[in-house]
């Protein structure tokens, strides 16, 4: 049976096995700590469901009816779901476990597994994700800051961030000095850059060049 998505707020393990008493057994461990869980029989269960948006990770049964685990992870790299993954199995051996963690599962654990070594993977898991919503959070601003600075302003701060002095930029975009610090002081602005450092940082995140 189908757990309702949970809150969008807390943390959430996405639980994928065809034994139920497992799924629930797992429901109530992971709730014990305080975390969410959402609960599917298969990997078509979990596709057609809607996800909460909230960090999350997915624990996944090996061996499921219709598409394996190994071959859903694949699916998934291929996707837009990007979901930290834990694979438990009572099947488990050498070449699968590599092969798991090669395509980035965060871990491989076989049945019978102590509660603790669940636990340990799905937190590690949880922080993973919540490291990469962050990332994605941060380039997105640093994107929008950007669509907000004029062609003109773009390139002073390609060349700014390039290393040229605001002499050198004149002499390169054919404008004034003062024209040039006018200029400069709109980008640090738009972009809410505190120092030069921070806006060459800005620069390298967004891929600028010189050129751009």
């Amino acid at each position: 049976m189908t757990r309702p998505a949970p809150p969008p707020s807390a943390p959430v393990v996405i639980v994928v096995d065809d034994d139920a008493s497992l799924r629930e057994a797992l429901s109530s461990l992971f709730r014990s700590i305080g975390l969410e869980v959402a609960l599917f029989a298969s990997a078509a269960e979990l596709l057609a469901a809607k996800l909460p948006d909230a960090p999350r990770c997915l624990v996944l049964d090996i061996r499921l009816p219709g598409v394996s685990g190994l071959d859903f992870q694949a699916q998934l790299a291929r996707s837009d779901m990007e979901l930290p993954i834990i694979f438990m199995t009572g099947h488990g051996d050498i070449p699968m476990s590599v092969r798991a963690m090669k395509a980035g599962a965060v871990d491989f654990l076989t049945k019978p597994f102590r509660d603790q070594d669940m636990l340990d993977a799905v937190s590690a898991a949880i922080e993973i994700d919540r490291g990469r919503r962050a990332e994605r959070a941060s380039s997105s601003k640093l994107r929008a800051l950007y669509d907000t600075l004029t062609e003109r302003e773009r390139q002073i701060m390609a060349l700014v961030t390039s290393g040229l002095m605001n002499k050198q930029v004149a002499g390169e975009v054919g404008l004034s000095e003062i024209t040039v610090k006018i200029h400069r002081g709109n980008v640090m602005r738009k972009m809410e850059a505190h120092s030069l450092a921070d806006l060459v940082r800005m620069a390298e995140a967004l891929g600028l060049s010189a050129k751009s």
